[in-house]
């Protein structure tokens, strides 16, 4: 038997559920249509619904309760001026649960929660979003940053100044040449210094010592 269920806890304390639930009324005001999981959904629902029935009395005293549980004054705004007048001859059922999906990683059971509306009511918002379509302009993309977003055209006077350049205009490069080892070895000798090839001496190099020398002395 069920007695005294009256609500799902949904795993969270009383004041995270209450902003939970405080957070998805809010927002289904504001946009007419959200996707949560089933459980939360069938919990908003309850609060939702009883907003829509202070929000059609219209008066000081219905106003301040919804105002106290909706996070936007946006939203108390909306709910008062669009929402509520919706459903003026309707009493009850104003919202409506979608099962959508199976969320990976826990296997919850996702739904979409929504206000409900007429077909002539469902014509009407799309006319209106056509229309706001069709009035916006497109605007042109900003170039990214350094310039990156947008390629430019070079102008046909620096294509031209560029084609006049000669190759006698150009700097001249200085060539060095690599000398071989025979060659640095003659320069150190013609120059007095000390010959590092081995196997031979120069002008300035020291005499080599052979054995018979060292065995002299």
């Amino acid at each position: 038997m069920r007695h005294r269920l009256d609500h799902r806890k949904l795993s969270r304390t009383a004041s995270h559920r209450k902003a939970l639930l405080r957070n998805l009324v809010t927002a289904l005001f504001m946009h007419e249509r959200i996707e949560t999981t089933v459980a939360k959904a069938k919990e908003a629902r309850r609060l939702a619904e009883r907003l829509i029935t202070f929000a059609k009395r219209n008066n000081l005293h219905s106003r301040r309760l919804c105002a106290a549980v909706l996070f936007e004054p946006e939203a108390v705004q909306r709910l008062f001026d669009v929402i509520a007048p919706l459903y003026a001859t309707r009493e009850g059922g104003y919202t409506r649960i979608l099962k959508t999906r199976i969320r990976l990683g826990d296997a919850g059971q996702m739904g979409i929660l929504e206000l409900v509306k007429t077909r002539e009511q469902k014509d009407a918002d799309r006319k209106r979003r056509e229309e706001a379509e069709a009035a916006t302009v497109e605007q042109p993309k900003k170039r990214g940053l350094f310039g990156r977003g947008k390629k430019e055209e070079a102008p046909a006077a620096a294509a031209a100044d560029t084609d006049a350049v000669t190759e006698k205009d150009k700097p001249k490069a200085k060539t060095t040449e690599k000398k071989s080892g025979k060659v640095r070895a003659k320069d150190n000798a013609d120059k007095g210094g000390r010959n590092w090839t081995k196997g031979k001496t120069g002008p300035g190099s020291a005499p080599k010592k052979t054995r018979g020398s060292q065995r002299g002395q």
